[in-house]
């Protein structure tokens, strides 16, 4: 939450001369409301349904820069159909997640004390994250250009 997957995602598309999706907007876009309402109004379970057939629809159909959810490496599922993608972990500690977004309660799983929630959730995360992970590649204290360049680096790819 917070790393600059979209901006950062973004950048790496047009470097690359493809085009970039990100799906949570899929799942935003399919429910017409926001992934806070969809979260109240009919939990995370429901959420994670929506995610786990977002991805796997985009993972079918896309073949530029993807962007996932935090919270799609839960799904074992997912885990697999990641496997062999050049995946790549942005990863950030507390302390920057805080300088970008100020742990705002707008994300639904950060509504109460946000820093001690966002830690838990990176510690549960993080090890799934680098299961499916070629690389990971650290954003803090780094622009969006130039963590778009070192994941350009550390997979080998050309730009366009």
């Amino acid at each position: 939450m917070g790393v600059g997957k979209s901006t950062v995602g973004e950048l790496l598309a047009e470097r690359l001369g493809t085009t970039y999706r990100d799906t949570d907007a899929d799942i935003v876009t399919s429910q017409d409301r926001t992934i806070a309402d969809i979260f109240v109004d009919e939990g995370e379970a429901f959420f994670r349904e929506l995610e786990r057939a977002a991805v796997r629809g985009a993972i079918e159909e896309h073949d530029g820069v993807l962007a996932l959810g935090g919270g799609a490496v839960l799904d074992g599922s997912t885990r697999a159909l990641l496997s062999g993608l050049p995946v790549v972990y942005l990863s950030m500690e507390v302390e920057e997640a805080v300088k970008r977004t100020g742990l705002a309660t707008a994300r639904p799983l950060l509504a109460v004390n946000p820093r001690r929630q966002w830690r838990e959730l990176m510690d549960a995360r993080r090890g799934l994250y680098t299961e499916v992970a070629r690389a990971v590649v650290a954003t803090d204290d780094r622009t969006p250009e130039e963590v778009a360049q070192a994941i350009l680096d550390v997979l080998e790819l050309k730009e366009a």
